[in-house]
C-alpha cells in the first residue's frame, strides 16, 4: 500500500499499489511533535529553496477514475513509492532549488487564482523531505552512508528479495520452479548439457512475477546445452553513472546463497583493456538485470557443479542513436569489446553469455503523451522484425533498426543485447519467447523476449 502524503490539501487515499511495487505508510498524528522538532531543524538547514531529485521516478497512474503522480526512487534510498494526486505536480516542477516558497505561492496563484498558505506548501515540502524525495542534506547524509557500506564490501546482496521474489528460499525455489512450469513456460529441463554448443542467451529482466515464464524458456536452453563454468551476464545499467561499462568483483548474495564473482577474468579482462574499466561499481547495488539471473543460475547449478559469474552492467548508448554513429566507432565501445573478446578467447575455463535485456517501454510511464494500450499490435510487429537482426548475429543491423526511429520504443536492452552481437562467436540465433506487459494503471507496456544462441543449430529441438 502507497503513502499518503499527510496534508490538509495534498493527502490522498491509501490505494492498491498498481503493478508489482512495495510501498509504506507516512506517519502522521502521533509525531506530530517530532515533526514540528525536525521542521525548525529543517528550515535552518538551508531548505529555503527546496529542490526535488533528479534521479526519482515521476509516474502518472490513475486509480477509481482518478489521475495521481507516483514518486519513486529506482535507487532504493528511501522505503517506497509516495503517491500525490495530478495538480501537485504544479508544486513539484517549481522545486527545482530555485524558486523559494513565496516563489511557489506566486506561481499557485497565477496559474489557478487561488491562495495556497506557506504552511501547505512547508508541509508537503518537509514531508518529501523525510522520504529522502528532495536532494537536501539529509538525502546527502544517507546516500553517503549506504554508499560507502556498499563500496566497502566484498559482497553485493540481494536488493530486490521479499519484494520482486520471496526472501524465503524454499518458496523461492518454488517460484522459480514455477518459471518453467507455468501455464506459458517450456517445463523444466529434460537433461543436462552433454555438449557444449550454447554461446549465450537472452532473458528479460522484467519482475519475476510479470515475465516469469519467460525466462523459463532461456534457462531451458542454458540447462541442456552449456557446459559454461564461468557466466558473463551482460545488465542494462537503469542507473548508470555515464560510465559505459562496469564490471564488479563482488560476489552476487541472494536468498540461495553466494555466487562468486570470476575474479581472475576481470583481472584478464582489465588487462587486455588496458586499466581500470570503471571509477566505481556502486551502479550495481540496486541494479536488477543482473540479481534476477543470479537466481536462475543457482537454482539450476546450486547442487550440480561449481559456477562462477562476470557481471557487467551497460550503460546508455544513446549518444551513439543521436549520432546515428554506429557504437563500434565509438573508441570507448571498441576498446571494451576487443579486450573482452581477447580475455574469452585466452581464458581457460569454458564460458557462456548471459544478457538480461528487455524490449520496448511504451505509455506515460516511459514518457509519452499516449497510452500503450491501442498500439500493442504494430509494437510486437515492429519488435519482431528488430529481433530478426539479433536472430542473424547482426549488430549493425540491431544498431540501425532502433536509431531509424531514434529509439521511439525506448528499447532499454540495446547496449548489453548490441554488446553480446559484437563479440559473441555463435553462428546461429533462435527466438524462444516474446511477451508483452500491459499495466493498465500507468497505461503503458513493456516488451521482452528469450533468446538462444549456439555455435551450431542443437541436435534435438526444444
Amino acid at each position: 500500500m502507497p503513502p499518503a502524503l499527510a496534508s490538509r490539501s495534498f493527502g490522498v487515499p491509501r490505494l492498491p499499489l498498481p503493478g508489482p511495487q512495495v510501498a509504506t505508510f507516512l506517519p502522521t498524528g502521533a509525531l506530530a511533535f517530532i515533526r514540528a522538532l525536525m521542521y525548525a531543524s529543517w528550515a535552518n538547514g538551508g531548505m529555503s529553496y527546496p529542490k526535488l531529485r533528479t534521479d526519482i521516478d515521476v509516474i502518472p497512474v490513475e486509480h477509481r477514475g482518478r489521475r495521481l503522480i507516483c514518486l519513486r526512487d529506482p535507487l532504493g534510498f528511501n522505503s517506497g513509492p509516495v503517491f500525490l494526486p495530478l495538480e501537485t505536480l504544479d508544486i513539484l516542477r517549481l522545486l527545482d532549488g530555485r524558486h523559494s516558497i513565496v516563489d511557489v505561492q506566486a506561481e499557485w496563484m497565477r496559474r489557478r487564482g487561488e491562495l495556497l498558505f506557506r504552511e501547505e506548501i512547508e508541509n508537503l515540502v518537509q514531508q518529501l523531505d523525510e522520504h529522502l524525495l528532495l536532494d537536501s542534506p539529509r538525502f546527502q547524509t544517507v546516500r553517503r552512508e549506504i554508499e560507502r557500506a556498499f563500496v566497502a564490501s566484498s559482497v553485493r546482496k540481494a536488493a530486490h528479495a521479499g519484494e520482486s521474489y520471496p526472501a524465503d528460499p524454499q518458496a523461492l525455489r518454488e517460484r522459480l520452479s514455477e518459471c518453467f512450469t507455468a501455464e506459458g513456460g517450456p517445463g523444466e529441463p529434460e537433461r543436462f548439457a552433454a555438449q557444449n554448443v550454447l554461446r549465450g542467451i537472452i532473458a528479460p529482466h522484467i519482475d519475476l512475477r510479470v515475465g516469469g515464464p519467460c525466462y523459463g524458456w532461456a534457462y531451458k536452453q542454458l540447462a541442456e546445452h552449456s557446459l559454461a563454468e564461468t557466466f558473463i551476464i551482460l545488465g542494462t545499467s537503469h542507473y548508470g553513472t555515464g560510465t559505459l561499462f562496469v564490471p564488479t568483483r563482488k560476489d552476487y548474495e541472494t536468498p540461495l546463497g553466494v555466487v562468486e564473482t570470476d575474479r581472475a577474468f576481470i583481472a584478464a579482462l582489465e588487462q587486455h583493456y588496458g586499466g581500470p574499466i570503471a571509477e566505481d561499481d556502486t551502479a550495481h547495488r540496486m541494479e536488477h538485470s543482473i540479481e534476477f539471473q543470479v537466481l536462475f543460475l543457482q537454482y539450476l547449478y546450486r547442487d550440480r557443479r561449481p559456477i562462477h559469474i562476470v557481471p557487467i552492467l551497460c550503460g546508455s548508448f544513446h549518444e551513439m542513436i543521436f549520432k546515428k554513429c554506429s557504437p563500434l566507432e565509438d573508441s570507448r565501445v571498441r576498446r571494451f569489446v576487443d579486450a573482452l573478446v581477447r580475455t574469452i578467447s585466452q581464458y581457460e575455463k569454458p564460458t557462456c553469455f548471459i544478457v538480461g535485456a528487455d524490449l520496448a517501454h511504451v505509455g506515460p510511464k516511459f514518457g509519452d503523451p499516449f497510452p500503450a494500450q491501442g498500439m500493442l499490435d504494430r509494437i510486437e510487429r515492429e519488435d519482431r522484425a528488430l529481433l530478426q537482426s539479433v536472430e542473424a548475429l547482426d549488430p549493425e543491423g540491431f544498431f540501425q533498426s532502433i536509431s531509424r526511429d531514434d529509439d521511439r520504443r525506448k528499447i532499454c536492452g540495446f547496449p548489453p543485447i548490441y554488446t553480446f552481437l559484437a563479440t559473441t562467436d555463435a553462428a546461429f540465433g533462435r527466438l524462444l519467447n516474446y511477451q508483452q506487459w500491459s499495466e493498465e494503471a500507468t497505461r503503458s507496456a513493456v516488451t521482452y523476449a528469450s533468446m538462444a544462441f549456439y555455435a551450431s543449430p542443437p541436435s534435438t529441438d526444444r
